[in-house]
């Protein structure tokens, strides 16, 4: 065939070639063949379960959705950081390379059902993020600033007639927030919720308040007199409830447990009264040469700590009367006193001018655990019920009131 025959053929074949060496053979089954791969007729069946669609909500790839952006993930891990830094401190924690992934990666989650274990050079981590949290401690938030406690008094209350007598205690606070002020022959009672002022008693002019002690409730007030009677009012309905005698001399010091009082006395003695039947006192406790002007329970009643201007601090246990412990470290009258509520069996005392020093003993053996020199007469001592740090008050010569750190013994604050 040549060219021209080729042109009209309307094929183009190469030379040498004509059509009729081309055979075509068509395959007769093929509409059949495509008819069978369309689409079967769609048929309704009804199901007794309804299934949501949950594509919208993606939470059926919960554990593999696509990498957050840098800056999500830059919140999410600032975030954590911040979490961790408030639960555990700036110290706590170990950090790890920047470039890993956080805990909430893509990649960790693929086929993952245990978490991994810490790696050979850190057996246990000490974070509940674990190893691979993602927090570096360059990027850690400051540490918080020491708290701020403003140097002048909240409120200035009126006191006169209020003696100047360091082994008397003329002051004391309830636990519902009302305080108890012994001035001269009368006691006051300021209620800080309505700043309202009561007079609770007078005692009349041949006698004197020495000291005043609320129970733990807050709602009964014990008062001690120059006579040496022990008065207990009602503080809510002003009424004398009873008047317990016993001390040859003025009653300086009180203090409650659940359900004994006990009073201390210029006369040396203890009386431990039990409102609960008609004699004036229960028992005596003998052990101190002068006047006694310190007295505190253990938070579980099973101890009172005396303490006496003969320089002796004195435990008695709640069945003897006898002291189970004699400690003369003091050189100097013994007033101030305070259990912790921290930790059994810890007891703080505070001496006088001669001895300034807070000491701390351990009751369980009667060893000295730690004392420190404040430079002042120690007056009062108290526990914080939410840290292990200790309020101290003092007369001669700084007149100051210190917290402190405890057992580092750190001054946190001077006012």
């Amino acid at each position: 065939m040549d060219s021209s025959e080729r042109r009209k053929s309307g094929l183009n074949l190469p030379a040498g070639m004509s059509e009729t060496s081309l055979r075509l053979e068509t395959f007769s089954g093929s509409y059949r063949a495509i008819s069978n791969l369309s689409s079967p007729s769609k048929s309704t069946s009804c199901s007794d379960r309804f299934i949501p669609c949950r594509s919208s909500s993606r939470l059926h790839t919960f554990g593999l959705i696509e990498k957050a952006s840098p800056v999500k993930e830059g919140g999410n891990e600032a975030y954590f950081r911040l979490l961790k830094q408030e639960l555990f401190g700036s110290d706590f924690g170990s950090s790890s390379p920047a470039g890993q992934g956080s805990p909430m990666s893509p990649s960790k989650n693929m086929l993952r059902f245990k978490t991994d274990h810490s790696g050979p050079n850190s057996p246990f981590s000490p974070s509940i993020f674990g190893p691979d949290s993602g927090f570096s401690s360059e990027a850690s938030t400051p540490p918080k600033p020491p708290r701020k406690v403003p140097k002048t008094p909240h409120k200035v209350l009126d006191a006169p007639s209020l003696q100047d007598d360091f082994y008397l205690n003329l002051v004391d606070w309830s636990s519902q927030n009302v305080l108890a002020v012994g001035l001269g022959t009368c006691v006051y009672l300021w209620t800080a919720s309505t700043s309202k002022v009561t007079k609770l008693c007078d005692l009349g002019p041949s006698d004197s308040v020495c000291s005043v002690q609320w129970t733990r409730e807050g709602s009964y007030i014990s008062i001690g007199t120059h006579l040496g009677q022990v008065q207990v009012w009602d503080g809510t309905q002003c009424k004398k409830v009873r008047t317990m005698s016993g001390h040859q001399t003025r009653t300086g010091v009180l203090a409650w447990s659940s359900r004994i009082l006990s009073s201390g006395s210029r006369d040396r003695n203890i009386l431990q009264h039990d409102l609960r039947v008609s004699n004036d006192f229960v028992s005596k406790l003998v052990g101190h040469k002068s006047e006694v002007c310190g007295l505190k329970w253990s938070h579980d009643d099973r101890e009172l700590a005396s303490g006496g201007n003969d320089n002796q601090l004195l435990v008695w246990n709640q069945h003897s009367q006898q002291p189970v412990l004699k400690l003369t470290e003091h050189t100097a009258a013994v007033k101030a006193i305070a259990w912790s509520p921290h930790q059994s069996g810890l007891l703080a005392s505070g001496g006088g001018t001669a001895d300034r020093c807070i000491r701390f003993w351990s009751t369980t053996n009667g060893n000295q655990l730690n004392h420190v020199d404040t430079g002042s007469q120690v007056c009062n001592l108290a526990w914080s019920k939410n840290v292990n740090e200790l309020v101290s008050t003092h007369g001669y010569s700084q007149n100051q009131i210190m917290v402190w750190k405890y057992p580092s013994m750190t001054k946190v604050l001077i006012v």
